[in-house]
């Protein structure tokens, strides 16, 4: 099928000829015969690489071209940016969002397409943003993941809050890994395409004695290594003239092989020294210093350890060519848009908390297999696992590369998943009643799966239970309601379980204390808790003992109970350490992490504190103002006696220090120092973009902050 003879906006038809589209893939074409254009559903679960995007952009261009709006669903922050960069430059307006998750963010609703995380769209449904209406077509990107723990429950809520809201809006489901399709595609009512037609070849193959065994064949490998089958499996791409990607089971593991397969490539290509600058200049710690390292050489690491510009350094130089090869956890197969010649899943097992080693799914498997063959770069692609002898590479054939992908199944007749949903649906109006409710409930994949839906029914009622108990829904007959507590909560988008334990902290301690209200953020489900090893105990007690007056939270006598006391206490220390101002360095050392999770610990507490602050200005008016204040401290990772200072812009936590240590310790100090003296301390750039603003500062309210120096919170440095 032709792209010039398609009935698509001539803009985009443009575009395609331009970057050498002239015909669709045999699945695209597919979709295209099956009403995609003319507005049917459609579930498309076709591999990697095969053109589910290109499907997407075309029917959006379509809507948009006769008045319409479009949403763009996606699993993950990262894949979000990428499909923005994508679908911009083609003449329509596109938007993205990913998080402030209490916004109603109405100006996205000028946009034409607008990308955003499944939590992000279940947000703006409950804040009422006022263009979700206007939506005629959603794409929900990786709609398997319906089947996720995590995030399964709030996208399956979200597909079937947008079917309630827009009757007459066009479903597109995209997905490369699914066992059952036709099950969710009658959810969907839609379409199902299905093909395992590929651009590039797909061989699928386990390396054993040198040598790589396919079901129709085998390949013989150079053993330039003794030690690491790995290492000539990539080597041997590269020579040929390939990229390779490396998926492995840990961090550590994806580090040291970034390391020996840097050692082995030895690139000396002037591009790559540029890239490796790049990442030394903000190298703060080891991890990304031994990652610049590696770069320079043409080898690399990723993972969530990573911030996000250095994620992005390495994607960049990969998608170039330059880099040759990436070792990675997991996340890399979790949509980015990077594949390779050779995909090497070096490590099949993977350890789950309290089931020691496991195999990983078939499905993951797929996904990370599907990485392999750049379209119109790579004569083939090629995945290979890796085997000890014969009969393991028998088991490997049978449990992954002959297999299916699991069926999916969906997560949502959980108690505790219901929790934040049934809330938001009772307070955005989708519900009134019980039976509203039920009827609201009966849209789900879940009860699509099971007729007869005895378990959602259950879950539902435990729901209610725990939210009428909690004061967060009243019950009048038939009627249900939320109360303003109820309301807040929906809108703030918290667990209600969170809510309620922040709450309680701020009702039942008398003696306000930052250390408190972190260590209680810290314990609610929303937080994302670092591991506490047996030899973390120790240290742990010792702070714990130290700041009595502090902490709200008692070490517990239950011995099932001491585990995510001390992962949440340790996670409070980390923060404690980096509100005090401690070096990105010195943090990641101290608890053995990278920058990436750093941050995004940083970013989870503030949107819990940010809640803090609104859930206080409820139920505990006069702490209010210093929790708003601890706000500010934690975003900017200061003490409060700079808190006068960072209100100026272009002043972050290193700069303000360097001030406050020099004697200003406030916009008027400031003044009163003169731009002579603070471009000595800042350079003349920084000073000249700073004293425009002291007119205006000294309007800004500053009575409740406190300019005087206070003591910094001890660390785990301290008590080890």
């Amino acid at each position: 099928m032709l792209i010039s003879e398609l009935p698509i906006p001539a803009g985009l038809k443009q575009h395609y000829m331009q970057a050498g589209i002239a015909e669709l893939y045999p699945p695209q074409a597919e979709c295209v015969k099956r009403g995609m254009l003319a507005g049917k559903n459609l579930l498309v679960a076709i591999p990697t690489a095969s053109g589910k995007t290109l499907v997407a952009e075309m029917a959006m261009h379509s809507h948009i071209a006769a008045g319409g709006k479009c949403l763009y669903i996606v699993p993950l922050k990262a894949l979000a940016s990428e499909k923005y960069d994508e679908f911009g430059n083609k003449g329509v307006r596109v938007g993205i969002s990913t998080g402030d998750l209490d916004r109603r963010d109405d100006l996205l609703g000028k946009n034409d397409i607008i990308v955003a995380t499944s939590e992000k769209v279940d947000s703006l449904l409950r804040n009422s943003a006022r263009w979700i209406s206007d939506i005629t077509l959603i794409v929900i990107d990786e709609v398997h993941l319906v089947d996720s723990d995590s995030r399964g429950p709030t996208l399956e809520v979200v597909i079937a809050k947008m079917r309630c809201r827009n009757p007459g809006m066009q479903v597109i489901g995209l997905s490369a890994t699914i066992g059952n399709p036709k099950l969710l595609a009658g959810w969907l009512d839609a379409e199902l395409v299905t093909s395992n037609w590929r651009p590039v070849d797909l061989r699928k193959g386990v390396y054993c004695n040198n040598r790589i065994l396919f079901n129709d064949g085998e390949r013989a490998i150079k053993q330039v290594s003794k030690n690491f089958d790995d290492l000539n499996l990539c080597l041997d791409t590269i020579a040929e003239g390939g990229q390779c990607l490396v998926f492995v089971s840990s961090r550590r593991n994806a580090e040291a092989f970034a390391k020996r397969a840097a050692g082995a490539i030895k690139s000396d290509d002037p591009a790559l020294a540029a890239y490796a600058e790049q990442l030394s200049k903000g190298a703060e710690t080891e991890m990304v210093r031994t990652l610049a390292a590696c770069v320079a050489k043409g080898a690399a690491f990723h993972h969530a350890g990573l911030s996000r510009p250095e994620r992005s350094i390495v994607e960049e130089g990969f998608r170039k060519g330059l880099i040759k090869s990436i070792s990675s956890t997991p996340t890399l197969a979790a949509g980015l848009n990077l594949p390779a010649r050779r995909v090497i899943i070096r490590d099949y097992l993977r350890f789950s908390s309290g089931e020691g080693m496991q195999p990983i799914p078939a499905s993951e498997y797929h996904q990370m297999a599907g990485r392999a063959g750049r379209p119109r770069l790579d004569p083939y692609g090629e995945a290979v696992l890796i085997a000890k002898d014969e009969r393991e590479s028998k088991k490997l054939f049978d449990i992954y590369i002959d297999a299916d992908a699991e069926d999916i199944h969906s997560k949502i007749a959980e108690p505790t998943a219901l929790y934040t949903h049934v809330l938001s649906l009772i307070a955005s109006g989708f519900a009134g009643t019980r039976a509203e409710l039920a009827t609201f409930m009966d849209r789900t994949f879940y009860v699509h799966e099971h007729r007869q839906g005895r378990l959602m029914k259950k879950a539902v009622d435990a729901a209610l239970v725990f939210l009428v108990a909690s004061e967060l829904v009243v019950e009048v007959g038939e009627h249900l309601g939320t109360t303003d507590f109820g309301s807040l909560v929906s809108r703030l988008y918290i667990d209600p379980r969170s809510a309620a334990l922040i709450v309680s902290g701020l009702r039942n301690n008398e003696n306000y204390a930052d250390l408190g209200v972190l260590q209680t953020i810290c314990s609610t489900p929303d937080m994302p808790r670092l591991y506490a090893k047996n030899t973390d105990i120790p240290a742990l007690d010792r702070m714990a003992d130290a700041h009595v007056g502090e902490l709200w939270h008692e070490p517990p006598q239950d011995e099932e109970e001491a585990e995510p006391y001390y992962r949440a206490l340790k996670t409070t220390m980390l923060l404690a350490d980096w509100t005090d101002e401690l070096p990105d360095e010195k943090i990641c050392e101290r608890y053995a992490v990278g920058p990436g999770d750093l941050y995004g610990m940083v970013e989870n507490v503030n949107w819990l504190l940010h809640a803090t602050v609104e859930l206080a200005r409820m139920f505990a008016p006069s702490v209010h103002p210093k929790i708003k204040e601890y706000e500010i401290c934690m975003k900017n990772g200061i003490r409060r006696e700079l808190l006068p200072l960072v209100k100026l812009r272009g002043i972050g936590r290193v700069r303000a220090r360097r001030l406050f240590n020099n004697g200003i310790t406030s916009p008027l100090a400031l003044g009163k120092a003169g731009i002579e003296n603070v471009t000595k301390i800042l350079g003349r750039g920084i000073a000249e973009q700073l004293f425009p603003q002291l007119d205006t500062s000294k309007h800004v309210p500053s009575g409740k902050i406190d300019d005087t120096a206070v003591q910094g919170q001890s660390t785990l440095s301290k008590f080890g």
